[in-house]
């Protein structure tokens, strides 16, 4: 894959999953959506199956209310503890490589007191998203396609009221660089709870393309009757996308919730099937 580090073409693929996500199901023709993107069709069209790997018309098929169904069918993973790739602080997903450290209990009780965060904004094919990062790694990746870039800010910080914040884009933007071309190093510094922790551990291990359900991380992490407090663990991932607790779906085939709204979900899951199915 093409490397594109330009935020305009994030923000142009960003709008034009806008555009399709919003049709409700209905197919839109690529003259409909280029009109709406102001750009010639032909552009349009190079553009979005450069980035995404598919054609508007072939991606909109991966954006449906059942698709969601389609992959527990076919690309459902059972999470066995033993195999867990959180349990050896490494992840690799597709070209990209994850390593993460965890936050020690009595040091997440303080709130971030005597810690330093550096945040700043970059745009995303799923909208504008904050980055957040210690000297570590990213501690967060927010979206704020709809609930709003002042409402999210506002979300992360609650999560370490204590600690200092700088903005300084240009200090994380190496590891965002990576998440969102899928390539390179990224590094990850959870702040959570032991058993959030644990949660997001297991999430690290759904393959990139697949899906799991919250009784199946209930089950990895050792807490079978816990599916609700699951639930509540992957709604509280700090590091949306490279933690993927997007990945996670009800039995029923339904998408569950999501932090950062469902559009944004669905948007996720969509680009990895299409990545998945042309790898």
């Amino acid at each position: 894959m093409a490397e594109l580090n330009d935020s305009y073409h994030y923000g142009v693929i960003g709008r034009a999953i806008d555009v399709i996500d919003a049709a409700d199901g209905r197919t839109l023709s690529l003259e409909t959506i280029a009109n709406e993107l102001q750009m010639s069709p032909a552009h349009f069209q190079r553009l979005f199956t450069r980035w995404v790997g598919v054609s508007p018309k072939r991606f909109q098929q991966y954006l449906t209310l059942g698709y969601a169904k389609t992959l527990l069918h076919d690309h459902f993973t059972t999470l066995d503890v033993a195999d867990q790739v959180g349990l050896s602080g490494s992840s690799r997903l597709h070209d990209l490589f994850l390593r993460w450290e965890s936050m020690s209990p009595g040091e997440f009780a303080r709130r971030g007191a005597g810690l330093t965060i550096r945040f700043g904004w970059f745009e995303t094919p799923f909208g504008l998203a904050l980055a957040m990062g210690t000297d570590k790694g990213l501690c967060g990746m927010a979206f704020a396609a709809e609930t709003g870039a002042e409402a999210t800010m506002a979300d992360m910080r609650s999560r370490w009221p204590h600690a200092s914040y700088i903005e300084d884009k240009t200090a994380l933007a190496p590891w965002i660089d990576a998440a969102l071309n899928q390539s390179g190093h990224a590094n990850l510094h959870l702040i959570g709870a032991p058993f959030q922790i644990k949660v997001w551990e297991a999430l690290l291990s759904i393959p990139s393309g697949h899906v799991t359900t919250y009784s199946e991380i209930a089950a990895s992490v050792g807490s079978p009757k816990a599916a609700r407090a699951v639930g509540t663990a992957v709604g509280r991932n700090p590091v949306s996308w490279l933690i993927p607790c997007h990945r996670a779906l009800r039995k029923s085939g339904g998408l569950g919730g999501y932090h950062w709204g469902l559009p944004v979900k669905r948007a996720m899951l969509a680009w990895e099937g299409v990545r998945s199915k042309s790898a």
